[in-house]
């Protein structure tokens, strides 16, 4: 495993490692050691691991964030296909605030993207049936649930493509 630093503070892109033989591969995707010593004020106990799935390419999700005293630290990995993840600084205070960061995550790649409490995280399927696994530090409040539009004006998020696919909700958060 493999920690890069990235432009953002606390946000990291966690390459996996994989060992194969005749038999196939084993990779180690999280190791509470490994991220204690790499990760600036790593402390998180992880309450919850979803799976999302995506039928079609081009599907926006996101982006989604909790509240105080809610918010999240999420680990997030392509487990099928290949996704565009981006990730919108919300800390007011922060040199990249309302800035994307965008990774490619695949399941070929062997990506993971470490994301900080403070930050909203969205994605773009590149791919038919792609999905993803998180890891999150608190349980869901759907009361302190929150998201930002994709083409809000504030953040002049640059995708490869406009999305295809996108909930009614998706597209109808607030203007920040």
């Amino acid at each position: 495993m493999q920690i890069e630093e990235t432009e953002f503070e606390d946000l990291y892109v966690i390459q996996l490692e994989k060992k194969g033989d005749e038999r196939g591969w084993f990779m180690r995707t999280f190791d509470h050691n490994f991220f204690s010593k790499k990760i600036n004020r790593y402390h998180s106990e992880w309450k919850q691991m979803n799976h999302s799935f995506n039928s079609d390419k081009y599907t926006w999700r996101g982006f989604h964030f909790q509240n105080s005293p809610f918010q999240e630290t999420k680990v997030i990995r392509c487990v099928q296909g290949k996704v565009l993840d981006c990730v919108l600084d919300l800390r007011e205070h922060s040199r990249t605030y309302l800035k994307v960061f965008q990774v490619e995550l695949s399941q070929d790649n062997c990506k993971m993207l470490y994301i900080p409490k403070g930050f909203a995280h969205g994605f773009l399927t590149l791919e038919d049936h792609s999905a993803l696994v998180y890891l999150h530090d608190e349980y869901y409040m759907p009361e302190f649930e929150s998201g930002v539009r994709f083409d809000d004006p504030k953040i002049k998020l640059t995708l490869p493509i406009n999305p295809i696919i996108i909930s009614d909700r998706d597209k109808n958060f607030n203007d920040l």
